[in-house]
């Protein structure tokens, strides 16, 4: 099995991913909320023109979603940066999604540097997560890593038709070069529930977002110099944890993941970084070979990021740190308490990352 990062970015990470060293208090979920958790309640300008289309493929059972144009000028902050609104995609069938394949292009489909991407973040609309019941499930992140979800044979996230996934997409743009013009494009091979009969034997897992900011808001300020943040949250049920990955942004150096209850480190994932400082990858631990890591309901599980931010002046809104994976829980029946109507979504379109 290919051994790629199983994120956020958050993310994100992601990418993935979300008060030092202490419990971030929960928002209740509704309509007002909606961004808020990876943005953080930042005000943008909004981006005009930009788009979401979907194109489903059935013979090679796969869509691709495509948000765009987005034009990035050179040395733009994510701040300055006017941002894509909230876009939501309903899903047109039943059945599983795979994996997630992030990239970015121009109009001519040529490759633009992950480097621009902030984060992007898949939020189901129709169920809660699994860990944060206050947040909706957020199912899928990238950040500038891009890295790809790898698909795990014999699993998938089960979907509804017309389910609804929110995509938030932040972009910037740290570079001397500006983009024109430019598309995120996530392609996500599923299976279709009125296929074969292999399709009905797929096992259900559920996208694990461990955040340092527990179950608020992921986005927080980055001090000068070294920092490093936690919190926690709590497992709510029993089941297994397929792998772990995660997602930082720049000047991210380390996610570190215990579980507190046993008193045991999870994983430890150092991220590769240019000397500069620029966050270019962070690795994944797999638990296939060993069954899964064991989670049990009311484990307490640790989260903390570690940064050394060069530049000498606090970055608003700088960091994030979320280890996120796949969980598979032992009873599945009792996860389908999670699912909810989703929130009106008339105005949703144009809703931008004004909070």
């Amino acid at each position: 099995m290919r051994k790629k990062t199983i994120l956020w970015l958050n993310f994100l990470a992601a990418a993935i991913a979300l008060a030092p060293f202490s419990v971030a208090q929960e928002k209740p979920a509704g309509h007002a909320h909606h961004g808020a958790f990876m943005q953080g309640g930042m005000h943008h300008a909004v981006a005009k023109g930009v788009t979401l289309d979907s194109n489903v493929d059935a013979n090679a059972h796969s869509v691709t979603l495509r948000v765009g144009p987005m034009n990035l000028p050179a040395n733009t902050d994510h701040m300055k940066m006017p941002q894509p609104p909230d876009l939501i995609w309903a899903v047109p069938f039943e059945g599983w999604l795979l994996a997630y394949r992030p990239r970015l292009v121009d109009s001519n489909r040529g490759a633009v540097p992950g480097t621009v991407l902030h984060h992007t973040a898949f939020w189901n609309e129709n169920r809660a997560d699994f860990l944060c019941p206050n947040k909706e499930e957020h199912i899928f992140g990238a950040g500038s890593e891009m890295t790809d979800w790898a698909e795990v044979p014999g699993y998938g996230y089960h979907v509804e038709k017309s389910d609804k996934i929110r995509i938030e997409t932040m972009v910037y743009n740290p570079t001397a070069t500006s983009y024109d013009k430019v598309y995120l494009e996530v392609q996500i091979p599923f299976v279709d529930a009125r296929g074969p009969s292999v399709g009905k034997m797929i096992q259900n897992f559920y996208p694990a977002w461990m955040d340092v900011k527990s179950c608020g808001d992921s986005s927080y300020d980055l001090p000068a110099g070294k920092s490093t943040k936690s919190g926690t949250v709590t497992v709510k049920y029993d089941g297994v944890l397929l792998g772990v990955g995660g997602h930082l942004h720049d000047y991210g150096r380390q996610v570190v993941l215990q579980n507190a209850s046993r008193k045991e480190t999870v994983a430890t994932l150092n991220a590769t970084v240019t000397a500069e400082g620029r966050l270019e990858s962070v690795p994944v631990k797999l638990f296939l070979q060993e069954g899964g890591y064991k989670f049990a309901a009311n484990d307490v599980l640790n989260i903390s990021a570690a940064y050394d931010n060069p530049t000498g002046k606090l970055l608003r809104d700088g960091a994030m740190g979320i280890a996120v994976g796949y969980f598979v829980p032992a009873d599945d029946k009792a996860m389908a308490a999670l699912r909810r109507k989703a929130k009106p979504s008339h105005d949703m379109a144009a809703m931008s990352h004004d909070h």
